[in-house]
């Protein structure tokens, strides 16, 4: 299989550290560092767990560095604090990317929008209307710019934020709504995930996504693709940071 992937990348990183006491001017923990993760993130962690999972990916992303540094107590796996640095990236301006891009050689594209400036709703409509398989992860609000998206994955927050346009919209029957322990909702359909010890949440959406894609395009079925992106993300939760399935 060979994806595409369309979106705004940032570097994760883990500082994990002992805390065994307040700091004496304020009631906050100090944390002694002991050893730390780096890895892709946003969007590069969607192109790492295609990897993972066999995929041949290339990828269309921001060039400045967003970072996310998250400082972890080690003994609890406790998140004390993130400090996301760079916060916004630069525009594809994809108008002019457009026909550069061989869209026939992809299977799918995959569109990864975190909404730090990379992408804008227009983009991701021009790109939808290139190719005939589009999925969609975004932080945007939707609106008719994602009527030819074939499939958009949002969390439990980002539903509510777009309930009163997707009740009232057909988009409401390609987007699956991803519900952490309780699993996910597909055309009013409930898809109960299996419980397990959960270590970090951290990317599991972007596990999901990929799980999705690429049962997709193996079986034509997505309902098989929804259980297989869910086996993938009771896998990725239960191991520390940004990981990949």
């Amino acid at each position: 299989m060979k994806i595409l992937v369309i979106g705004d990348t940032c570097i994760d990183i883990f500082r994990y550290g002992e805390v065994r006491r307040l700091a004496p001017e304020a009631p906050v923990p100090v944390i002694v560092p002991e050893y730390e993760t780096v890895n892709p993130g946003m969007s590069g962690n969607v192109v790492e767990n295609l990897k993972a999972l066999g995929c041949e990916v290339e990828f269309i992303s921001n060039k400045s560095k967003i970072k996310k540094i998250r400082y972890v107590c080690s003994k609890y796996n406790h998140l004390l604090l993130r400090v996301d640095e760079n916060d916004s990236c630069e525009n594809i301006n994809i108008n002019h990317n457009l026909e550069s891009i061989p869209w026939e050689k992809y299977d799918a594209v995959i569109i990864s929008d975190y909404c730090k400036g990379f992408l804008t709703e227009n983009d991701i409509y021009l790109i939808s209307q290139r190719h005939s398989l589009t999925f969609l992860d975004t932080k945007k609000e939707l609106h008719s710019w994602a009527d030819n998206i074939s499939f958009i994955k949002i969390n439990n927050q980002e539903w509510e934020n777009n309930r009163k346009f997707l009740q009232s919209s057909e988009i409401k029957n390609k987007t699956i709504i991803t519900k952490g322990k309780n699993g996910c909702e597909f055309k009013d359909k409930l898809y109960p995930t299996t419980e397990v010890p959960v270590k970090d949440l951290s990317g599991a959406g972007d596990t999901f996504l990929c799980g999705l894609v690429v049962e997709y395009l193996k079986t034509r079925n997505i309902e098989k693709a929804i259980i297989f992106a869910q086996e993938c993300t009771t896998i990725v939760v239960q191991k520390l940071g940004v990981a990949t399935v």
